[in-house]
């Protein structure tokens, strides 16, 4: 809304800040924390009130959660999504169709992700929504989107996967590549999903992914910028960065409220729609491999699950205490807080191997 002002940057010279990606990706920032701010205590108010018990907590989890996590509101995922979405429409380029194919993943795995919230809190369960319609329909919802991204890119490259490191190399996969585009936002949707288990720990990591590829959906959608990295320039992309933005003041004013000890999860509403968006914007910038070097927490979280399915299936035995890992390392006597800022630790490491990639070619 906001951009369409730099049109009259001719009558007003200081409107020509609304043309500015970096000027709007600051205001849509600052937008998304006030608006947080503003309503985040309404919205945890209400939500207490509709849910009574709160978030079901596992009862197989640490011990220390049933006293300190019983009763606390879950979906608080609708407050970062409300004032991520308030601020991208204010201050992004309405007109950009890589906005609404953004759009239009996070709010359906929003929506898929509130519903199971809703099933678990009104069935006082911690299952909810069925395995298989549940990734039946967050599989349709990123074809369609991989699916539009693919008519959207018009250069060569719509149909390939790019490689960190090499300039050069180009994997095209044709048909295929719209099943694997889809596989890399689900898969990013479901791993952030499986982090999302104690005070703070899910929503940073977010954060980090984002204001990575913030800078990356930045570089890729400038010709000048992505010419000099050698990266692949993809023509529209530019204008991600501003829902980046957007998603990291919610997530700075969610995190006010989410800090330990909590005064509201994220739940499925939140992690899913974050996770599905950061897929998405991975996939249009045609940085896929490199979102599971960004996103290698989310990555470590989901194999640990995988790997423990298997195991016990297989074997009958466990190869960790507890999954998602975050709870092997509670279970083997780290505290939440040490689990939460080391894990913080380490997604900021990967997140600075993952951005070196853009120059070591």
């Amino acid at each position: 809304m906001f951009y369409f002002l730099g049109q009259f940057a001719d009558q007003i010279s200081a409107l020509n800040v609304f043309r500015y990606i970096t000027f709007r990706t600051g205001g849509a920032i600052m937008t998304a924390l006030f608006f947080v701010f503003l309503f985040g205590p309404k919205i945890i108010s209400s939500l207490r009130i509709r849910q009574g018990h709160g978030q079901p907590i596992r009862a197989d989890g640490p011990e220390s959660h049933l006293l300190t996590k019983q009763g606390t509101p879950t979906m608080g995922g609708l407050m970062i999504m409300s004032g991520a979405m308030v601020a991208a429409l204010l201050w992004s380029d309405l007109s950009n169709p890589y906005v609404w194919v953004v759009i239009g993943v996070t709010l359906g795995f929003g929506g898929i992700g509130f519903y199971d919230d809703y099933l678990k809190v009104t069935k006082s369960s911690h299952t909810g929504f069925g395995g298989k319609a549940r990734l039946g329909l967050e599989f349709l919802i990123a074809a369609l989107a991989a699916y539009a991204v693919t008519i959207l890119d018009t250069s060569e490259f719509s149909e390939a996967i790019t490689f960190p490191f090499l300039k050069d190399f180009t994997l095209n996969l044709g048909l295929i590549f719209i099943p694997f585009a889809a596989f890399v936002m689900v898969g990013a949707g479901n791993a952030v999903n499986l982090t999302d288990g104690l005070d703070g720990l899910a929503i940073v990591p977010v954060m980090i992914a984002c204001a990575s590829f913030g800078l990356i959906a930045y570089l890729s959608g400038n010709a000048v910028f992505a010419n000099y990295l050698q990266i692949h320039h993809v023509s529209g992309t530019g204008e991600l960065a501003v829902i980046c933005g957007a998603v990291i003041g919610a997530g700075l004013g969610f995190l006010w409220f989410n800090a330990p000890p909590a005064a509201i999860f994220m739940g499925d509403t939140g992690s899913l729609a974050l996770g599905g968006m950061i897929g998405a914007i991975a996939v249009a910038t045609k940085h896929e491999i490199v979102l599971a070097i960004i996103g290698g927490l989310f990555v470590l979280e989901a194999v640990s699950v995988i790997v423990q399915v298997f195991s016990f299936k297989l074997t009958g035995k466990r190869v960790f205490r507890m999954a998602p890992i975050h709870h092997h390392f509670e279970m083997m006597g780290w505290t939440e807080s040490q689990v939460v800022i080391r894990f913080w630790i380490i997604a900021v490491v990967l997140a600075l191997l993952g951005l070196a990639t853009l120059k070591l070619r």
